[in-house]
């Protein structure tokens, strides 16, 4: 069965379940850009949810950072979000076009680094997945995994193909990613785990935490970003950020 079949499976399945507006699937590898396996978005919703977000957005995402960790299961967006995502500019410029109430993914580890998440997906019209459907989405999660790593492994050539198109080694995209973004703006690496978090959506008090530093030292560094790049905000700060990843 190929992935697209797969996908149609799954589609078929979780409406059988519980109900949802959209379907996505992502693979993910490192820092590379995801590659979608198969959705259910009408031709301008592709733009959105798979073009802009492949664009550079997803280094920003939630999802793209659990299926890095990985951490399998089935996931709420707000349970994996930091403390001040839904005020984050990310979310603010990026994912409010989206137009959702919630999404929850599958995250199922496959092979070679690859983590594939499954997407279920509620517009605002349709409201938060009831306690009831979240629990037989994670009743569903062992067979889902053993389904998702029958029929979508070995993809791990798709993630190639897109490098050789790229016409760069495997080792330059990766360093094309957020990594070259903060060398080029002659971040330190302190300075650039800070602002990442930043960009994120944590608070100076959780990246802190995550960094065991002071959230006194963290506000020292973003200022000190902010007057090395000449910006006062962090709409700011996210466009400077996506305009270089894109020069790459």
């Amino acid at each position: 069965m190929a992935p697209q079949e797969f996908g149609e499976l799954f589609h078929q399945s979780m409406r059988a379940m519980v109900k949802f507006d959209y379907i996505v699937v992502f693979a993910y590898r490192g820092n590379e850009r995801p590659i979608d396996i198969y959705s259910t978005f009408d031709v301008d919703e592709h733009v959105i949810f798979v073009s802009m977000y492949q664009a550079g957005p997803y280094l920003l995402d939630p999802f793209y950072h659990t299926a890095r960790a990985p951490k399998p299961g089935v996931w709420r967006m707000r349970e994996l979000a930091p403390d001040r995502f839904f005020s984050s500019e990310y979310y603010r410029t990026y994912y409010v076009q989206t137009g959702l109430a919630e999404e929850v993914g599958f995250f199922v580890p496959v092979e070679a680094g690859i983590t594939i998440v499954l997407s279920l997906m509620r517009r605002g019209e349709t409201g938060y997945f009831p306690a009831q459907e979240l629990a037989l989405l994670r009743k569903a999660d062992p067979l889902v995994a053993t389904l998702v790593r029958q029929y979508c492994s070995g993809l791990g050539h798709l993630f190639d193909a897109a490098v050789a198109k790229q016409g760069r080694g495997r080792r330059k995209v990766q360093l094309n990613a957020a990594d070259t973004v903060w060398r080029d703006l002659n971040l330190t690496d302190r300075e650039a785990a800070i602002i990442e978090l930043v960009l994120q959506g944590h608070s100076s008090e959780s990246i802190g935490l995550r960094l065991n530093i002071t959230t006194g030292t963290v506000k020292v560094h973003r200022r000190n970003v902010y007057r090395k790049l000449g910006i006062s905000s962090q709409t700011q700060l996210l466009s400077i950020y996506l305009k270089k990843l894109n020069e790459h």
